[in-house]
C-alpha cells in the first residue's frame, strides 16, 4: 500500500522533464557544465601545489598584484561612473548642438581595445610626441626636459587608458534608464524647488543606480581581466602575474593557484553588484510619462556639447587618427606586409569558428529557458552565463588541462583500433581557443536571444503545437525565422570580440599561429608598437559595425520600453 501511494509522484517526477523538453534541459545542463568545466579544472590544478613558488608568491607577488589590481579597479570604477553618467543624462534628457550624434558617438570606444589604446597614447604622449612638442612649443621651451607631462606608464596612466576604453558600459545602461525615468517624479522635485543639478543627484541618480551599479561592474570586470594594457603600462596586476607565472617560470600550479585568487575577486564584484541592487530600492510612483527633452542654450548648449564631446575624443578620435597616420607612414615606408594578411585570416578564421560555437551554445540555452521556464532550467542558464565573468587567463589555464587530458584519451583510442596517432587533435588545432571563446562570450547570444523571445508570444508556441509541431520542429520553423535579427545581431558582435580577444588567444594559439592581436602585442613586447598600427587599425574599423549598429539597437530598444507605459496611461 505504502509503494503503491508512493509510485505516481515518483513517475511524475520522471516524465515531467521529458513531457516539457527534456532534452533542451539536458543540453542546457551540458553547456553548464562545460562553463564549469575550467573552474573545476583550475581547482584540481592548484591542488598539486606549486612547490616552494607558492611562499615566493605570497610574499612578493600576491600583495603587490593585490594592492595594483584594487587600486585599478576603485580608479576606473569611480573615472567611468564620473565620465558616463552625466553624459548620459545630458544625451537622455536635453537637446543641445550635436546630441543626435553624440548619442551613438559615445559607443564608439568600445570599438579599440585596450592594449590599442594603450600603444596610442604612448606614442602620442611621448616627450617628443606630439603633445608635449606643441606644448613647448607653446610656451617657447626648446628642450624636452624643460616640460615633462606624468609618465603614462603608471598607475594613474593605466585608469586614464582603461576608463576611457571601458566607460560605454556604463553609459549605455545608464542612458537606458534614463530614457525610461518616469517624468512624474522629477517635475515634482522642480515643483518643490529643486534645481536641474539637485535634482539629478537626488531623484534621477537613485532611480538609475541599478543601471549604473551594473554597468559600472561589466566595466571592473573587463579592467580585471586585461592585460594588454596593464602589462604594457608596467602594471603588475593579478591578469599579469597569471601570465607572468605560467609563461616565464613555467609554473602552472602557482599561475593557478593566483588565478583562484582572482575568482574570489570576481566572486566579490558580483556579489557586491548584487547587494548594491538589493540594499536601497528606489521607486517613482504615479504617472510612468518618460519625461520630453530639455533645450539647452548658450553656454549651457556648448558646454553640454564640449562635455559629451570629450570622452569620444579621448577613447576613439585620438587613437584612430594615431593608428591611421602611422599606418599610412608605415605602408608608405614598407607596403603591407604578406604576414598582416595572414594574420588578418587566421583572425578571421577563429573568430567564425568561435562565433559560430558560441551562438549554437547561446541559442540551447534560451531555448531552453524558452520551453521549459522550471527552477532547474533557470539555474542551468544562470550557470551558463558566468562565462562572461571568467578573466580570458583564468579560462585559459582552466582549459588547458581538460583538453589536453581529451587530446590524450582520443589518441589512445585511435591507437587502439586504427593503429594511429591522432596527436594533439584540439589543442594543437586551436580547439581549447575556439571553446574558450564559445564560454567567454556565450552571454552575449544568449541574452540577445532571450530579447528576442520577449518579443514572441507564448500563443505562437501554443499554436504550433495545437498543429501537432513537435518542440524541435516548432523552435526550426516558427522560432528560428523569427529570432534572425537577434541571432545575426549576436553573432556580429561575438565575432568583433573574438577578432580583438588578447589573453586567451595568447595563452592558447598552437605554435606558429599568429592574429592581429598578438602581433601588436608581439611588436608592444618588441617596443616596436608603431610596426603594429595596421593590425590595429584593422582590428578597429571591423569593431566598428557592431558598435554602431549596438547604439542603434540600444536606442530603439530604450524609446520601445517608454512607448508602452505613455499609451498605457492614455489607455487609463
Amino acid at each position: 500500500m505504502t509503494d503503491l501511494a508512493f509510485r505516481p509522484p515518483a513517475t511524475r517526477r520522471v516524465r515531467l522533464p521529458a513531457r516539457r523538453g527534456g532534452v533542451f534541459v539536458l543540453a542546457a545542463a551540458a553547456v553548464a557544465l562545460l562553463v564549469l568545466l575550467p573552474v573545476l579544472a583550475l581547482i584540481e590544478i592548484a591542488a598539486q601545489g606549486s612547490g616552494d613558488l607558492w611562499p615566493h608568491l605570497i610574499e612578493n607577488v600576491l600583495p603587490v598584484a593585490l594592492q595594483q589590481t584594487l587600486l585599478l579597479l576603485l580608479g576606473v570604477g569611480v573615472l567611468t561612473t564620473l565620465m558616463a553618467v552625466p553624459c548620459a543624462w545630458l544625451v537622455a534628457t536635453c537637446r543641445f548642438p550635436g546630441r543626435a550624434a553624440l548619442d551613438w558617438a559615445l559607443l564608439l570606444p568600445l570599438a579599440v581595445p585596450s592594449y590599442i589604446v594603450a600603444y596610442s597614447y604612448l606614442d602620442v604622449l611621448h616627450p617628443l610626441g606630439p603633445v608635449q612638442s606643441a606644448l613647448r612649443f607653446l610656451l617657447g621651451i626648446s628642450s624636452p626636459r624643460g616640460l615633462r607631462l606624468p609618465d603614462l606608464r603608471s598607475i594613474g596612466g593605466c585608469i586614464f587608458v582603461l576608463s576611457v576604453v571601458l566607460y560605454p558600459y556604463v553609459y549605455l545602461s545608464a542612458r537606458a534608464s534614463f530614457l525610461v525615468q518616469s517624468a512624474a517624479a522629477l517635475e515634482v522635485a522642480r515643483t518643490l524647488g529643486a534645481g536641474r543639478l539637485r535634482t539629478f543627484l537626488r531623484i534621477a541618480i537613485p532611480l538609475a543606480r541599478p543601471a549604473i551599479v551594473a554597468g559600472v561592474t561589466l566595466a571592473l570586470l573587463e579592467t580585471l581581466g586585461d592585460i594588454g594594457a596593464s602589462e604594457f603600462l608596467g602594471m603588475r596586476t593579478l591578469t599579469v602575474s597569471i601570465y607572468t607565472t605560467w609563461v616565464n617560470r613555467s609554473n602552472l600550479p602557482g599561475a593557478a593557484q593566483i588565478a583562484l585568487v582572482m575568482l574570489l575577486l570576481v566572486l566579490v564584484i558580483i556579489l557586491g553588484e548584487r547587494a548594491a541592487r538589493r540594499s536601497r530600492r528606489f521607486v517613482a510612483t504615479g504617472s510612468t510619462r518618460p519625461q520630453a527633452p530639455t533645450q539647452l542654450t548658450g553656454l549651457a548648449a556648448w558646454g553640454a556639447c564640449l562635455f559629451c564631446a570629450l570622452p569620444v575624443l579621448l577613447g576613439f578620435a585620438v587613437p584612430l587618427a594615431h593608428l591611421t597616420l602611422a599606418a599610412a607612414q608605415r605602408i608608405e615606408f614598407s607596403g603591407i606586409s604578406l604576414d598582416i594578411l595572414k594574420e588578418a585570416r587566421n583572425s578571421a578564421l577563429l573568430a567564425t569558428a568561435g562565433m559560430l560555437v558560441t551562438v549554437s551554445l547561446g541559442l540551447v540555452v534560451a531555448v531552453a529557458q524558452r520551453v521549459d521556464r522550471s527552477r532547474i532550467t533557470g539555474a542551468f542558464v544562470r550557470l551558463a552565463g558566468l562565462g562572461y565573468a571568467i578573466p580570458g587567463t583564468v579560462l585559459a589555464i582552466g582549459l588547458l588541462t581538460p583538453m589536453a587530458a581529451f587530446d590524450n584519451l582520443l589518441d589512445g583510442f585511435a591507437r587502439q583500433l586504427a593503429g594511429v596517432s591522432t596527436g594533439l587533435l584540439i589543442s594543437g588545432s586551436g580547439g581549447a581557443l575556439i571553446l574558450a571563446y564559445g564560454i567567454r562570450f556565450l552571454t552575449i547570444p544568449a541574452s540577445g536571444v532571450e530579447a528576442g523571445y520577449a518579443k514572441l508570444s507564448p500563443h505562437l508556441d501554443m499554436a504550433a503545437r495545437s498543429l501537432g509541431c513537435t518542440r524541435g520542429a516548432m523552435v526550426r520553423q516558427v522560432h528560428l525565422p523569427l529570432l534572425r535579427t537577434a541571432l545575426a545581431t549576436a553573432a556580429l558582435i561575438v565575432f568583433v570580440d573574438g577578432m580583438k580577444e588578447l589573453p586567451a588567444t595568447l595563452l592558447l594559439r598552437p605554435l606558429g599561429f599568429e592574429t592581429l592581436a598578438t602581433h601588436i602585442y608581439a611588436e608592444a613586447a618588441r617596443s616596436t608598437y608603431e610596426d603594429g598600427a595596421l593590425a590595429a587599425l584593422v582590428i578597429v574599423l571591423v569593431g566598428l559595425i557592431p558598435v554602431i549598429l549596438l547604439a542603434r539597437i540600444s536606442r530603439s530598444a530604450a524609446e520601445g520600453a517608454a512607448r508602452p507605459s505613455s499609451s498605457s496611461k492614455s489607455g487609463t
